[in-house]
């Protein structure tokens, strides 16, 4: 039998993208078909819109910012202490997060195909699981970084961390200059997805200005 679903989920008022178009269309023929139960659809949709993201992992950097034994928790455990934080499911049962210093930047990448934390990151983009990331992240990480526009000082090292089905990644950025007196909130909107799989950079507060 099918299911009707009238659940609408764009704005008032929005234009949907071509590939949006394709998605609705897509959509409503599983549901017409009977493949796709229209409530568990809203469930899924609800899950990726509230539930996993990289919302999560900004609040895991902003807290290991401000609690130094949060921090020290997480680098010896980061699974168990994400779970403080109500953060944790599939694709994030077996958690790794290295912290970027002054001497080491750190990258991941999953060179088999495009394994990643779910939980703390959402979706992966487009460009994680393209063939050319996963083979030059690894030959020549610096150039790699150089195309997402960050560029690094020539001594700082780069460490390059393969994901796994089993073990998946999660960088620790560096916390910003000028940021001491903002709550963990403000710190939390600073952190960029990007920067916890280490193509990017936490914002500084100027830039979310």
């Amino acid at each position: 039998m099918a299911h009707d679903h009238d659940h609408d989920h764009s704005h008032p008022g929005s234009e949907l993208s071509p590939m949006e178009l394709r998605v609705r269309a897509l959509e409503s023929v599983l549901v017409e078909k009977g493949y796709v139960d229209p409530a568990a659809l809203d469930a899924l949709i609800e899950t990726y819109e509230t539930k996993v993201g990289p919302h999560n992992g900004a609040r895991v950097v902003a807290r290991a910012w401000v609690d130094p034994a949060f921090r020290a928790r997480l680098m010896a455990d980061a699974t168990p202490a994400m779970r403080e934080l109500g953060i944790g499911g599939r694709g994030g049962e077996h958690m790794v997060v290295v912290a970027n210093t002054p001497e080491e930047h750190n990258l991941v990448v999953c060179t088999l195909c495009s394994c990643y934390p779910w939980p703390v990151l959402g979706l992966p983009p487009v460009w994680y699981k393209s063939p050319p990331y996963r083979s030059r992240a690894v030959i020549e990480p610096r150039a790699v970084l150089a195309e997402f526009g960050v560029t690094l000082p020539a001594d700082q090292r780069i460490r390059v961390w393969d994901s796994t089905a089993e073990l998946r990644y999660m960088v620790l950025p560096m916390r910003p200059a000028g940021t001491e007196g903002l709550d963990e909130a403000a710190l939390a909107a600073l952190v960029t997805r990007d920067a916890m799989i280490g193509t990017g950079l936490p914002h500084t507060p100027e830039q979310n200005a």
